[in-house]
């Protein structure tokens, strides 16, 4: 009796030293991350079978165990992804809505003291100050396009930074995961299959670390190892063994890195669109959604502007008395050939119609049967199997295609408004070569009889201007009058004889168009002469301030400046968006962290009553041997 009760006291004293050792060690780690809560699992000892029944025999403690909810571990791995993805893609466009909607360094102030400097020269044609602060104000909207480009540039290098950054962190975290997993399974195989708790504390908050930084699906093995996928199941850690991920040059654009698998020696690149949580997915889908967009349409904003600008200013003439120039040098579209291509493969890509370009990219490939080009946005194509040439272009949103060189399954990436705000420029130096002036001058002689009038006039666009713009031109109207008039001088068409007069009909030659209203009588004559010396004609550059208010863009729906409040007020929007929707998820993170602490959070006052309650069986249990020994003793002074 006596053994057995000692026995019973030993186990006892086991017992609740093992609970002491555990509540301690759980009020040590109140404070470390990622730790949870454990408990000393304790089972009934066999008991002993007497003539009067079954007598116990003490308890045994089986094995110590971590209090968490997977459930809750899982649900809060996919919310905390979510939530770094919302937060990184706030944090970037937050850069581009601070730039674009500040009121003195945006685009519409330059915009408008641009065409305000323009309305100047109109008020002013001959006043050389006035032309001067024309073009000084012509360099100020080129710089403010090129800083704001700058800047987003700027914010596409730190986008590279970070996932270069990011994929570092992550193939540090993944081998601390497969490190971790074989001392798991080194130690458990140690102790008989009783679980590592610590190392598996350890290997939760690696885990919780990489979800942070990029979505990650776990998948837990028979030995007690945890298998880590990425991206779209994409394997990272296998047990032990750890895959690479590395960022490398995107194959269709080099000026963007992106994500690759490293197997076998091998970068086998990861779709961006199956890359959806955490700090990565967060970059790469503001620049894919928001910074490409931004670029592209303020991008098409310069290379529009400059050539209507310019198409405006070559039908007017300067006061040297030359037709104008190109004002603006306009940004012809990038062509990237793909990282496969062949090194001696070209495309030749032009715009065609910039009213109707679309601030998507474009994608140009030969599968050795038909030539397609597809806008990137929607994937909407158009084919052929003729090779694009001038004389045969392959079109689409005003996108020419115009000369081919190319292999069997290869590619291009057309980017036509990406450099638009990069590379615009001035062309024009000399106040004397700002075209303010129409080229040509109606007159009515001063003998005529009849109350007809002549307009200015206009020159007729598009481009090319007719080469005999400024050859004269004299209309006679018929004596005896019988409402018909001969239209005689130099150019295509001419004369004209039996011209039928109609009040305020267009009349059209050599690229010129004019009206003649009222009643012209017999032997009126009306001339078209060059514009010599007319310093003082504001007629061209009328029209170029005119410009401000044409719908240019769109399709002929939105003008310079609207264009770009679009663009302000989609940045702002899709800001304010990501920032609620950022807080809404911090918010659910924040709960779904309190659910997994009220499960496996140390409870310092549960704890510390703990420590009395096992205190108190300890000294129970010391108490049992100590009556042991006493039982004992009398036992041997009996003998």
């Amino acid at each position: 009796m006596g053994n057995s009760i000692l026995d019973i006291g030993i186990t006892g004293l086991l017992a609740a030293q093992n609970q002491l050792q555990t509540t301690g060690h759980n009020i040590s780690n109140a404070s470390t991350p990622g730790f949870k809560r454990q408990q000393v699992i304790l089972n009934t000892n066999i008991a002993q079978s007497t003539g009067g029944g079954f007598v116990g025999t003490g308890v045994h403690s089986t094995t110590v165990q971590r209090i968490y909810n997977q459930f809750l571990i899982n649900q809060s791995l996919q919310i905390q992804t979510q939530s770094q993805s919302l937060d990184s893609n706030h944090a970037q466009i937050k850069q581009l809505d601070n730039m674009f909607a500040e009121a003195t360094s945006g685009l519409s102030p330059t915009l408008q003291k641009f065409f305000s400097a323009i309305q100047d020269v109109a008020t002013n044609p001959s006043v050389i100050s006035s032309r001067q602060a024309m073009l000084s104000s012509a360099e100020a909207l080129v710089t403010r396009f090129q800083s704001l480009d700058q800047r987003m540039s700027q914010v596409r290098e730190g986008v590279n930074s970070q996932i270069t950054a990011g994929i570092v962190e992550i193939n540090s975290l993944a081998k601390q995961v497969a490190e971790v997993n074989h001392k798991i399974l080194l130690a458990e195989g140690a102790a008989g299959g009783q679980p590592a708790n610590d190392l598996q504390d350890q290997r939760d908050q690696l885990i919780n670390q990489l979800s942070r930084l990029i979505n990650t699906d776990t998948v837990k093995q028979d030995d007690g190892s945890i298998n880590v996928f990425v991206g779209n199941g994409q394997a990272l850690v296998v047990g032990s063994q750890t895959l690479s991920l590395r960022a490398i040059p995107f194959p269709d654009n080099p000026d963007n890195l992106t994500i690759a698998l490293v197997s076998g020696g091998n970068n086998i690149q990861l779709p961006e669109k199956q890359i959806t949580g955490g700090t990565i997915g967060g970059i790469l889908a503001f620049r894919s959604v928001t910074l490409d967009s931004a670029q592209n349409v303020l991008g098409r904003i310069a290379v529009t502007l400059a050539q209507t600008f310019n198409e405006q200013h070559q039908l007017g003439m300067d006061l040297n008395g030359k037709m104008g120039e190109e004002f603006f040098t306009v940004p012809s579209p990038k062509v990237i050939s793909a990282l496969t291509n062949d090194s001696s493969s070209s495309l030749t890509v032009g715009i065609s119609d910039f009213g109707v370009l679309t601030t998507s990219n474009y994608r140009f490939s030969y599968d050795g049967t038909n030539y397609t080009l597809t806008r990137v946005s929607d994937n909407s194509s158009i084919s052929t199997s003729i090779a694009p040439s001038v004389a045969v272009p392959l079109t689409l949103d005003g996108i020419s295609v115009t000369d081919t060189n190319m292999l069997v399954n290869e590619r291009f990436l057309i980017q036509p408004t990406i450099d638009g705000a990069k590379n615009i420029a001035v062309n024009i130096t000399d106040t004397t070569r700002i075209a303010a002036a129409g080229p040509n001058r109606t007159n009515a002689a001063l003998a005529n009889t009849g109350t007809g009038t002549i307009s200015a006039g206009t020159v007729d666009s598009p481009l090319p201007i007719d080469p005999n713009l400024q050859q004269p031109l004299t209309i006679t109207f018929h004596s005896p009058y019988d409402g018909q008039f001969d239209v005689t001088g130099t150019g295509t068409g001419l004369p004209a004889t039996n011209q039928v007069y109609s009040d305020g009909a267009d009349i059209s030659f050599n690229g010129y168009t004019f009206q003649i209203n009222g009643d012209p009588a017999a032997g009126d004559v009306f001339t078209v002469t060059p514009n010599n010396s007319g310093s003082a004609d504001n007629r061209n550059v009328l029209l170029l301030s005119a410009l401000q208010t044409t719908n240019t863009l769109e399709n002929g729906s939105a003008t310079f400046q609207s264009a770009y409040g679009q663009l302000v007020s989609l940045i702002g929007n899709e800001t304010r968006e990501l920032e609620v929707t950022s807080k809404a998820q911090a918010n659910l993170l924040a709960q779904a962290e309190e659910s997994i602490q009220s499960v496996s959070g140390v409870n310092l006052d549960e704890e510390a009553a703990n420590l009395l309650r096992f205190q108190q069986a300890f000294q129970a249990s010391s108490k049992i041997i100590d009556i042991s020994n006493t039982l004992f003793d009398s036992i041997l002074r009996i003998g």
